[in-house]
């Protein structure tokens, strides 16, 4: 039903990256086969697999890649594939007879993504790493954080997120142009160029003089007294992003704040007094009462909300913004589309739970089916 409806992709299952990439392209309609390892990824990070919503949407088949006949059988879901991607190291999935030379042979019109930390090749491709390198060695971890303080870890949105949408979008990108030349290529998604792509504003607000090396001192890292959190009497946050006179003139009118003596406009020499004076007038009262007062008006202003508390916002719900899966409420596919929306498939499934209904779609036989698994090349959930 949405716009990759009729798109057949198969996800050699990763972490990071892959994941994230492989949910999006199903919320959009794709058909996305994931090939699980036994004792793999999943089993480590969620007690119950189930309960993995990056993982939703999917199929999943077990596939022992160590044994000998495992590569022909994933070899022959990209036979009839439009897409194929990996998130192992550079040579990796060579090693293992699935690399994109053998791939592009069999099936010319594939698009091969490889998502990656440090790309195909550099000096540091062949190396371990996680989110927080890849970000650390972008520009984009330095920047983040309080003036005196150290960077700010940003969960793994930066690398492994930001590394999933640039691996989703690629393959889309080359989808396209296969359609028009009937022929696939490689895509090299790496985490590094997609946290480098986020930074490309301040590589040019810094080289304009408008953005200074010094943490914590500009006006979107909490320099800026107008753009930062504050707490409430009751511990609760609030986030202010009132950067524009025209929104914090009568954001501060609206919340009282004291502003004598501070020059107008407000310089960021000011930034100190008016910091401590927003500080102390949000300690009067609670979350609940500041967003009673501000909610609906042009004050740039929000409650910082819980995970817990997200799905029941108002907005949220008057927007359909969250969806049920697995029992949990998750955010809801997105982009929005008028015509062809995007849907969840279905709940995350746990490895193996879909191997002889995905192999028997693909083609193979029972009796291929039985010798697989008797081999243990295919195995089943549980």
């Amino acid at each position: 039903m949405g716009p990759l409806s009729g798109v057949r992709i198969v996800e050699l299952a990763g972490r990071g990256p892959g994941p994230f990439a492989g949910m999006m392209l199903s919320d959009m309609g794709a058909e996305v086969v994931r090939v699980d390892r036994p004792g793999g990824d999943r089993r480590v990070q969620a007690p119950d697999p189930r309960l993995e919503l990056v993982v939703r949407g999917r199929r999943s088949v077990l596939v022992d890649l160590k044994k000998p006949a495992a590569a022909e059988v994933v070899l022959r879901l990209v036979d009839q594939a439009d897409a194929f991607f990996e998130g192992f190291r550079p040579g990796v999935a060579e090693r293992l007879g699935l690399g994109p030379e053998v791939c592009l042979a069999r099936n010319p019109r594939l698009v091969y993504g490889r998502a990656t930390g440090w790309g195909q090749d550099g000096p540091l491709a062949s190396t371990a790493g996680h989110d927080i390198n890849y970000i650390a060695l972008a520009g984009a971890l330095e920047p983040i954080g309080r003036s005196g303080g150290p960077p700010a870890i940003p969960l793994n949105l930066v690398g492994d997120n930001a590394g999933g949408m640039l691996l989703a979008f690629g393959v889309v990108c080359a989808l396209l142009e296969a359609r028009v030349s009937g022929r696939g290529q490689v895509v090299d998604a790496a985490m590094v160029d997609a946290a480098s792509l986020l930074m490309t504003q301040f590589h040019g607000r810094r080289a304009n003089g408008t953005w200074s090396d010094e943490r914590g001192t500009n006006y979107l890292d909490s320099g800026a007294p107008f753009y930062d959190v504050y707490e409430t009497s009751d511990g609760r946050w609030v986030a202010v992003g009132a950067i524009e006179p025209k929104f914090h003139r009568p954001l501060f009118r609206r919340i009282g704040v004291d502003l004598s003596g501070l020059a107008d406009p407000i310089t960021p020499e000011d930034w100190p007094v008016l910091r401590d004076r927003l500080s102390a007038l949000f300690r009067t009262r609670t979350r609940a009462e500041w967003t009673d007062l501000l909610d609906g008006t042009d004050s740039c202003f929000a409650p910082v909300l819980g995970l817990g508390e997200v799905a029941g916002h108002p907005h949220h719900v008057a927007r359909a913004a969250f969806v049920d899966t697995a029992g949990v409420p998750a955010p809801a596919p997105a982009p929005r589309f008028s015509r062809t929306p995007g849907a969840v498939a279905g709940p995350p499934p746990a490895p193996g739970d879909d191997s002889e209904s995905v192999l028997t779609d693909f083609g193979f036989s029972t009796e291929e089916i039985a010798n697989l698994r008797s081999s243990g090349a295919v195995q089943s959930g549980g």
